[in-house]
């Protein structure tokens, strides 16, 4: 009997944006781009894609002026970006003083790359974060402590963020890299153990994955649970209550969460869920 195969980084991608992500219309998307194989394997899809998913493809290079080599390693992305007939651009930050070096760059990368989306007329910003990346985030937030809420992270889309790979193992990131030969650089960072999530990476979730071979699966099934849990019940005028596939749960919840709602589900027996843009209540026509 043949053996079957796990779906390609390329499959993943396109399944989760046709069917989590789902742009209303076509758009522009700046893709965050650091020359880790991450970023560069999500600038390669979204490029391949592009005019099958009826996108425009900007890639954005953010230097927090921490390491000497990371300009080097944008121009790695640039020249890869260029490659591919994708604009690029790079902006260089400076972190202020104070805690937590991870969070502090995090919000500096992103007002960076909110800044560059506005001034080439981009309504999305799509990451790398792949589905290890989700589980990582699961563990750092029980650790940390938080509600069932809290671990409802990283979905496909949340705002004006999109994550194209959530779905995919970053093993298969690799492969897709390897195939074809995809050039990338290794941050140092990523293997300082001074930070916890880097332990967690590559201590803790080793042991959980001897224990259990599935738990990164697991846990990302858990963060879509986690994301569904606060739905409200669902009623039709005439009383009934209305009940939603997994998929179409998954698509009310990434609805509430939009900046502009006010897109339709379509349901069984011709009716649609709408959400209201201004009240972001829940009504179901037809």
């Amino acid at each position: 009997m043949a053996r079957s195969h796990p779906p390609t980084a390329l499959t993943l991608c396109r399944r989760t944006w046709l069917e989590e992500i789902r742009l209303e219309q076509a758009a522009c998307v700046v893709v965050a781009v650091s020359g880790g194989v991450d970023s560069m394997v999500l600038l390669h899809l979204l490029a391949r894609l592009a005019k099958e998913l009826e996108i425009r493809v900007w890639a954005h290079g953010v230097d927090h002026g921490l390491r000497a080599e990371a300009s080097r390693e944008l121009d790695v992305a640039q020249a890869f970006a260029a490659k591919l007939g994708v604009p690029f651009e790079r902006t260089r930050v400076e972190l202020a003083a104070g805690g937590n070096l991870q969070a502090r760059a995090r919000r500096v990368r992103y007002s960076a790359l909110r800044a560059a989306a506005e001034a080439a007329g981009a309504a999305f910003i799509a990451t790398a974060h792949h589905a290890d990346d989700r589980a990582e985030t699961v563990l750092l937030r029980l650790l940390r402590g938080t509600s069932a809420g809290g671990l409802g992270v990283l979905p496909a889309r949340s705002g004006d963020l999109l994550r194209p790979l959530i779905r995919a193992r970053r093993a298969a990131l690799l492969a897709h890299a390897g195939r074809h030969q995809i050039p990338f650089v290794e941050d140092p960072s990523n293997a300082d153990s001074r930070f916890q999530r880097v332990r967690v990476r590559r201590e803790l979730l080793p042991l959980l994955s001897d224990l259990s071979p599935g738990i990164v699966e697991n846990l990302n099934a858990l963060a879509d649970e986690c994301l569904l849990e606060a739905l409200p019940e669902l009623w039709s005028a005439d009383g009934t209550r209305v009940r939603l596939g997994r998929a179409q749960r998954l698509e009310l919840a990434r609805m509430l969460r939009s900046p502009r709602p006010g897109a339709r589900l379509r349901l069984a027996g011709g009716r649609e869920l709408c959400v209201d843009p201004a009240t972001r209540r829940i009504r179901i026509e037809g």
